[in-house]
């Protein structure tokens, strides 16, 4: 039991959802990954679907992700698609910064307050797992 919540930063992500009668599955917020208008630690979980390519300052953003979820709390980041997929796709190598790259992943969810439990990157899918930490 509980409560699913959808956020996102723009009205036609969330129109989407609408469309999609998400809004049945639970509620929407319009809101901003970095200041969330949540109680610290009032989540079980984040799913982060395409999200983590889009966050401006990355460490501060996931650290915010962690003041709302509960210690032992899980984050999915996840897309539909593996990094080599997606570069291929936009016609792109990958380089060695790439954020969703598992040695820069692994540090920068260590370092804003998650443990870094799975990580998966192949052409059908991207999905890292950690736990919030105590």
């Amino acid at each position: 039991s509980g409560v699913v919540l959808g956020a996102d930063l723009t009205p036609a992500m969330l129109e989407a959802a609408v469309r999609a009668g998400r809004d049945t599955d639970g509620q929407l917020l319009l809101a901003d990954v970095a200041a969330l208008p949540l109680r610290s630690e009032s989540l079980d979980a984040v799913f982060g679907a395409g999200l983590i390519a889009h966050l401006p300052h990355p460490a501060a953003d996931l650290r915010e992700l962690a003041r709302v979820v509960r210690r032992g709390g899980m984050l999915a980041l996840f897309h539909p698609i593996g990094r080599a997929a997606l570069a291929a796709r936009q016609g792109r190598q990958i380089t060695p910064d790439d954020l969703r790259a598992e040695p820069n992943l692994r540090p920068l969810l260590a370092g804003s307050g998650w443990r870094m439990t799975s990580y998966a990157d192949e052409d059908d899918r991207f999905l890292a797992l950690a736990v919030r930490e105590a």
